[in-house]
């Protein structure tokens, strides 16, 4: 079992929760009552619980991971995660002109570090299920 792994899975879990509960009211919910055209609304709902859907399944994914090692599963979820806060960096900075308004780079940046740790910790176990044979 990768610990590492189950932490990225459970931080994946709370960002989720955070994402529905909390953003749900001051973000999504806003833009759906808002006067923007049908259209506008339709598709940010969409993007919203797409969003929500990709938080679950990397979750999924990684408590997956913890027992059943999948390195090229794991850099594309760490990819993804990345360019999420590449995003939230260059957007926070151009149309903000502060990271600290949109932080979530903050946790799409730390998930990936604790997956590298879990990459690492999957390697060694290999490592040393080989030396052992």
């Amino acid at each position: 079992m990768n610990p590492w792994m189950i932490l990225a899975s459970a931080l994946l879990g709370l960002t989720t929760y955070v994402h529905v509960f909390l953003g749900g009211p001051e973000i999504h919910h806003v833009i759906q009552a808002s006067s923007l055209s049908g259209s506008v609304r339709g598709v940010a709902a969409v993007l919203w619980h797409a969003v929500t859907v990709v938080l679950i399944a990397f979750a999924l994914a990684c408590a997956v991971m913890a027992r059943h090692q999948n390195r090229a599963l794991a850099l594309l979820v760490i990819g993804i995660q990345l360019g999420f806060a590449a995003l939230f960096v260059v957007y926070g900075l151009s149309l903000l002109g502060t990271l600290w308004v949109m932080p979530q780079w903050l946790i799409f940046t730390l998930i990936p570090a604790v997956m590298m740790c879990g990459l690492r910790w999957g390697q060694r176990g290999n490592d040393r299920g080989a030396a052992l044979t």
